[in-house]
């Protein structure tokens, strides 16, 4: 480290010397990416430009020819790892890896970090059903993400207009294979989920090798669709393909055309469902009218709407037998308890002190109107009260007779 100042200044060459010290410091170091150039230049030296395929950065590689030649064949867009050691040119100020040994990662490989990054995205719910949303009926514009004049869009815009003619893209041609694919797909993503008119995206492209695919896989795109409030169809390769992009996608469509017939729906059939639905409505609706006009003739042929008076007469022959019988119901109740009266009161006649009195006898009772029961307990000049069957009479003691 140096001191530096506005007024005391580190001249280029020496900021270039102190990175070059620092540069030179590091060991040699493995770095993975994609070749998207390959220079094999006149001479022993060849140039690489290694690519990360899921953001817009590379870096410069210089190796031997025969480090190139170790390594062959290397295909375009070749997924490689360098063991390299960071080279500092003090000249231009550029940093440049220098290769010591070049190796392609395997297919074999690929698909296993593909496995692990799935079954990591499968654990936080990237794939669940119940994050997929529903694609509209009838969008009011359809966004496409596609090869440049490919196949594939051609697929998708010509079916769509064929089912619906009257359907909106918003097309945005993109680079879908290579290194840069990552990146061009992710900024038309990023674009059409901003558009608030875009209620649909297809991201398409033909069938093609593993390789070719690879970016559908990649994890910051697949990461990016997830997080889209906008339904989107994938529409990658052919049925056999699966990327990953497929399982976070709302639907997956098994080639783009499929996916045409998805995102806007058929006007021929979409008469047809109107046509049945109206005819279908038509006889419900002459079948409820139909009902109804037969009800109304029942009820009119119904002896009470040919003649009014029926509800009345009818009602008025039962209010009159119901009357006689509570006549007849109450008369026996008066009668019967007319002979029950009769009866109670013979019995109260029977026993009454009056009846006694009728066959003879008569009520004696003292002054003070006590009954006199004992003939001891009258003395001589008492004066008694003699109540008799008809009428009462007063009487004298003059003796006092008591017989045992």
């Amino acid at each position: 480290m140096f001191e530096t100042s506005s007024q005391a200044p580190a001249t280029v060459k020496v900021v270039t010397e102190a990175i070059k010290e620092y540069v030179d410091r590091l060991g040699p170091i493995w770095v993975e990416g994609e070749i998207s150039e390959l220079n094999e230049r006149s001479g022993m030296m060849a140039f690489i430009r290694l690519r990360d395929p899921s953001v817009d950065m590379s870096l410069s590689v210089m190796c031997h020819k025969s480090v190139i030649a170790a390594a062959q064949p290397l295909p375009a867009n070749a997924r490689v790892v360098i063991y390299a050691k960071p080279t500092w040119y003090t000249k231009n100020g550029s940093l440049t890896l220098s290769a010591r040994e070049i190796r392609q990662v395997g297919v074999g490989e690929l698909l296993a970090r593909l496995e692990a990054l799935k079954n990591l995205l499968a654990q936080e719910g990237l794939f669940d059903s119940d994050r997929k949303i529903a694609l509209p009926l009838l969008p009011k514009k359809v966004g496409l993400i596609c090869g440049r004049n490919t196949d594939a869009e051609k697929d998708v815009v010509e079916n769509a207009k064929r089912r619906w003619p009257n359907v909106v893209f918003e097309i945005r041609e993109v680079t879908v294979q290579g290194a840069a694919a990552v990146t061009e797909v992710s900024a038309a993503l990023r674009e059409l989920e901003a558009d608030s008119d875009v209620e649909v995206i297809v991201i398409t492209r033909g069938g093609g090798s593993f390789e070719d695919l690879l970016p559908f896989s990649d994890e910051g795109l697949v990461r990016l669709a997830a997080s889209c409030l906008t339904p989107i169809v994938s529409a990658i390769g052919h049925e056999k393909d699966s990327p990953l992009l497929d399982l976070v996608a709302d639907f997956r469509a098994s080639t783009p055309t499929d996916a045409a017939k998805h995102v806007v729906p058929d006007i021929v059939e979409e008469y047809e469902l109107i046509a049945s639905l109206r005819d279908r409505a038509k006889r419900t609706l002459l079948n409820r009218i139909d009902g109804e006009s037969a009800q109304i003739l029942n009820l009119r042929d119904r002896p009470v709407m040919r003649d009014p008076h029926v509800i009345v007469t009818s009602r008025a022959e039962i209010v009159l037998a119901l009357r006689e019988r509570s006549l007849r119901s109450f008369g026996s109740r008066l009668t019967l308890a007319k002979e029950e009266l009769a009866q109670i009161k013979a019995r109260v006649r029977a026993l009454s002190p009056q009846a006694t009195l009728d066959r003879g006898y008569s009520v004696v009772q003292l002054s003070s109107g006590e009954i006199a029961r004992d003939a001891s307990q009258l003395k001589a000049g008492d004066t008694l009260r003699l109540r008799l069957a008809k009428g009462e009479s007063n009487a004298t003691v003059t003796a006092n007779t008591v017989k045992e």
